[in-house]
């Protein structure tokens, strides 16, 4: 196990890593659901603590591996069996996902992140053990993953047995976040790593289109939960085909940026970029439970208020724009939506919530997503005076 060439051509997603992702569709998938559920049921603000904890486990757990791979994807036996175990011990973080919503009760839950971190524990001590040039980095990473990990344990001990009470069980939560966030700082310190920009680039898009992959799906169950309770109406196939153009707006954006480009001239920036895409990632996903909840609500008698299932929509769609703004602003060389489009577009998508309660929630869900379309057709539209630019095609895959 060495590390691979930072200009390797051709280099991209491997069948295992394709395959690891689909692990993550099913806790994705957990968690969207259970968001969707409280959102449903007028309890989104008690849902949206435990929906940010529990996806804040998943995506760490996707990013470790993605960058792990990109530099020592060895793709030989040992290495396909330790990413099995981290596979395994994601579908056990998805079993727990309801637990952890509900009741709070995240031993499933750090059960399956402690099957996760250990296989990883191992790829880090194989690479430092095969590795000479970066062991010293590699070592780091063992041991601040351990370290971490035993906090988790503790956490949860201290939870179980009374000792932590509820009120700082928060705190103890978003120390530990920090200290997992730092481990990679600390470790390239040492030596960074050989991650590769075209690869991470395509990797952060692939996981992005599973996220709107689950959105798509958790329409498809809103309409599906309509329908059992009503016929087919104009409000639902209203508000479901607004939904898909607005997932399909957001998608378009999304890809619009340079990413590959970016990364291999900025690579000092990746730790913003990539941290970044938390909230990126979880915005997708709220959108989705928000819009399972505006759907489905066109078919039962809500629980929630129509101003809080437009707002479920509304925030994560908002925030997903604004978040894209700021990520990719400071990798690409000049920015892929102008700042004032961007501004005056989540403005409007942010108040038009404010309507539901007179016009209802499917006029403001496709107010929304004609927003997000109109968002999409000035900044693709040629502007005058200048000739559009070809994008740059690297060398090191020509």
């Amino acid at each position: 196990m060495t590390a691979r060439a930072i200009d390797e051509p051709h280099r991209t997603a491997s069948q295992l890593e394709l395959l690891f992702d689909l692990t993550f569709v099913v806790a994705i998938a957990a968690v969207t659901a259970q968001l969707a559920h409280d959102i449903a049921d007028g309890h989104a603000l008690d849902g949206l603590v435990p929906f940010l904890q529990v996806f804040f486990a998943v995506w760490w757990a996707w990013m470790s591996f993605t960058w792990f791979a990109s530099s020592y994807d060895t793709d030989d036996v040992a290495y396909r069996l330790l990413t099995m175990v981290q596979m395994a011990g994601v579908l056990v973080l998805a079993a727990g996902v309801p637990a952890a919503a509900d009741d709070s009760d995240y031993r499933v839950v750090t059960i399956g992140y402690f099957i996760m971190r250990i296989a990883l524990v191992a790829q880090w001590l194989r690479a430092a053990a095969e590795d000479s040039a970066s062991r010293p980095t590699a070592l780091r990473y063992a041991a601040g993953i351990t370290f971490v990990q035993a906090g988790w344990i503790l956490r949860l001990v201290l939870t179980e047995t009374g000792v932590l009470a509820p009120s700082a069980q928060l705190p103890f939560f978003v120390v530990l976040d920090v200290l997992e966030l730092a481990v990679p700082w600390w470790a390239g310190r040492a030596r960074s790593t050989n991650w590769h920009p075209y690869h991470i680039a395509e990797r952060y898009g692939l996981f992005t289109i599973i996220l709107f992959g689950e959105s798509v799906l958790a329409v498809s169950k809103g309409v599906e939960g309509a329908l059992e309770a009503a016929e087919i109406g104009s409000s639902l196939i209203i508000i479901a085909v607004s939904g898909l153009v607005m997932l399909f707006a957001l998608w378009w954006l999304y890809f619009l940026a340079p990413v590959g480009d970016g990364l291999s001239d900025r690579r000092h920036r990746a730790y913003l970029w990539g941290y970044g895409h938390y909230g990126i990632f979880a915005a997708l996903a709220a959108l989705g439970a928000g819009l399972e909840a505006a759907v489905e609500q066109t078919g039962h008698e809500p629980k929630a208020s129509a101003l809080a299932i437009c707002y479920a929509v509304a925030i994560p769609a908002g925030m997903f724009i604004v978040l894209h703004w700021i990520v990719h602003r400071p990798i690409v060389a000049e920015p892929v939506i102008r700042p004032a489009v961007m501004l005056g577009g989540v403005a409007a998508i942010l108040l038009l919530p404010l309507m539901a309660p007179r016009t209802g929630e499917v006029a403001v869900v496709a107010a929304i997503a004609a927003v997000c379309v109109l968002m999409i057709s000035v900044t693709i539209a040629p502007k005058p005076g200048r000739k559009s630019k070809a994008p740059r095609t690297p060398a090191l895959i020509e």
